[in-house]
């Protein structure tokens, strides 16, 4: 759920986390969320890591092209130093910080800011990608996205990974990963794009059919 663009800076700041698998409209969704607070004449600034270029040094850009000008930083603190007086802060790729993007994010709210981070919840192995599960733990709001299982057509809640690497963090998009159901993912297996997923031969109390 998206709060009222609305910002009163005498009450409390809040955060929003936005998060998902890789092509569930993350980053779209934070472009819009914070193209809708330049509507509303909020002061807004939004953030990047630095290490991400994939489509632009100084833009934050979705999969599908949308698109808005960024600031990149190489860490968290310098969030802190470059946020001048904006009103909402907008952070994507979060996954990409180090822990230290909880105290900074709290320290923005804390500061009567709205803070909107978009980012994965989990790694290419299924597994919680810090900061993005103690950041969903202290927002006020959280929006999870899901993408479409290129598999099965089901909600896809993982990213598979293509290639191999053993790398957590790898930049990629649909040359690299690519959106799995539960049913479907298989996080052991890498290197070959649309891999047929293995379909268990138990049944749920364990015996062969």
């Amino acid at each position: 759920m998206e709060p009222s663009v609305l910002h009163n800076p005498s009450q409390a700041g809040w955060i929003e986390v936005i998060c998902g698998s890789m092509f569930s409209g993350k980053t779209e969704e934070l472009i819009r969320r914070m193209k809708r607070a330049r509507i509303a004449r909020q002061r807004v600034e939004i953030f990047k890591p630095a290490l991400d270029t994939r489509y632009a040094a100084a833009a934050v850009v979705s999969h599908d092209e949308s698109s808005i000008p960024s600031t990149p930083v190489s860490s968290p603190s310098q969030i802190l130093l470059l946020a001048g007086e904006a009103d909402v802060v907008g952070i994507d790729e979060g996954q990409f910080f180090d822990d230290s993007l909880v105290d900074v994010v709290t320290r923005l709210a804390q500061e009567g800011r709205r803070v909107i981070v978009a980012g994965l919840d989990q790694d290419y192995l299924g597994r919680p990608f810090e900061p993005m599960p103690r950041l969903m733990a202290i927002a006020e709001y959280v929006t999870k996205l899901h993408a479409i299982c290129v598999v099965c057509g089901a909600p896809a809640n993982h990213s598979q990974r293509l290639v191999s690497s053993g790398d957590r963090l790898l930049l990629g998009a649909t040359e690299s990963y690519e959106p799995r159901c539960r049913r479907c993912f298989q996080p052991e297996r890498r290197g070959d794009s649309h891999q047929e997923p293995v379909r268990s031969t138990q049944t749920p109390e364990g015996s062969a059919l």
